[in-house]
């Protein structure tokens, strides 16, 4: 079987996600091609850091689809960042270092030479300066796609927020039926693509018991109404279920996804309950783009403590697709 290479941007310089490519590859035999985008300079002074001995190989970006790639030694893409010390504190200073790994890694995956891309840890803060709602919506503008979904992936259950980072007094403005539709779709298609069947689906209220003393109450008047018109379309979907009983283990077994109306609402049980054994994957883009589910973690940096799981479990899917 031949195995297409994994584009990875290393993403933020002074992260864990150095620290956690080198325990996976001292610890686990990955067949498909790793081709890292990240610095030299980086790369070297971490591994020194972190006591980690590879060879690496230097890729020249014109000539890419030439080479016949392994991971006996570490293939690179350099972009040049100029940083003394393997670690330094987080700052507004890798902003153009980032963006230019992105960029060679968007010129790889329009040409086709491959679909399989992962991302490592973003301080969001500093690099989409309030741009972007998050990472998954400055992938969609980059490729313009306006249909596009946040999945917090595990095999056992996955959780996929209506709305993604946004303030809370906001939610209720934009829950809309039109938008529940295209992230249900989203995550239908994904499953029936991937896993080869349909997934089924749990909707939660937007409200705490889905009552609302107000008027207007959105589960009953917008998420009750489109559970009812996705099940014409025949999808398995099914609510509206209140938020703080949806995840006890005799609801949730029941479900393939859990779809919230909002970040937390869902995010904040499923980490809970798997930790770092879980990947987020935007649904929508031309690829299959996929990041471990944890940031820099700069509070960790260089005591090589930081769990590899998230980024392993993300390589271990890519290395499944075709």
């Amino acid at each position: 079987m031949s195995y297409k290479p994994i584009i990875l941007v290393a993403g933020e310089p002074n992260s864990i996600f150095f620290e956690i490519l080198f325990k996976i590859l001292k610890k686990k035999k990955i067949k498909s091609p790793l081709v890292i985008i990240a610095s030299h300079r980086i790369l070297s002074l971490q591994m020194e850091k972190l006591n980690f001995k590879k060879k690496i190989k230097i890729l020249n970006l014109k000539e890419i689809t030439n080479y016949k790639l392994n991971n006996n030694s570490i293939n690179l893409i350099n972009v040049d960042y100029n940083q003394k010390k393997a670690f330094e504190k987080i700052s507004n200073k890798s902003n153009d270092y980032i963006r230019r790994c992105f960029e060679i890694a968007m010129v790889l995956l329009r040409s086709n030479y491959s679909n399989k891309f992962i991302n490592g840890p973003i301080s969001k803060k500093k690099f989409l300066r309030k741009k972007f709602l998050g990472m998954t919506e400055y992938f969609a503008k980059k490729f313009n796609k306006k249909k596009i979904a946040m999945l917090i992936y595990n095999s056992n259950l996955s959780v996929c927020p209506i709305t993604t980072h946004m303030p809370l007094k906001e939610v209720s403005k934009v829950i809309r039926k039109k938008l529940i539709f295209e992230k249900v779709k989203l995550i239908d298609n994904f499953y029936k693509t991937y896993m080869g069947f349909k997934p089924k689906i749990a909707l939660t209220g937007l409200n705490p018991h889905c009552e609302s003393t107000n008027k207007f109450n959105e589960d009953e008047k917008i998420i009750k109404p489109t559970i009812l018109d996705l099940k014409k379309y025949k999808f398995k979907v099914y609510g509206p279920y209140a938020a703080d009983t949806i995840f006890l283990k005799k609801n949730r077994k029941k479900f393939n996804v859990i779809v919230g109306m909002y970040h937390d609402q869902v995010l904040t049980p499923i980490k809970t309950l798997f930790e770092y054994d879980a990947i987020n994957i935007t649904l929508g883009l031309p690829f299959l783009r996929i990041s471990p589910d944890h940031g820099p973690n700069e509070t960790m940096l260089g005591k090589n403590l930081s769990s590899y799981l998230s980024l392993y479990k993300a390589i271990s899917f890519l290395e499944k697709i075709k």
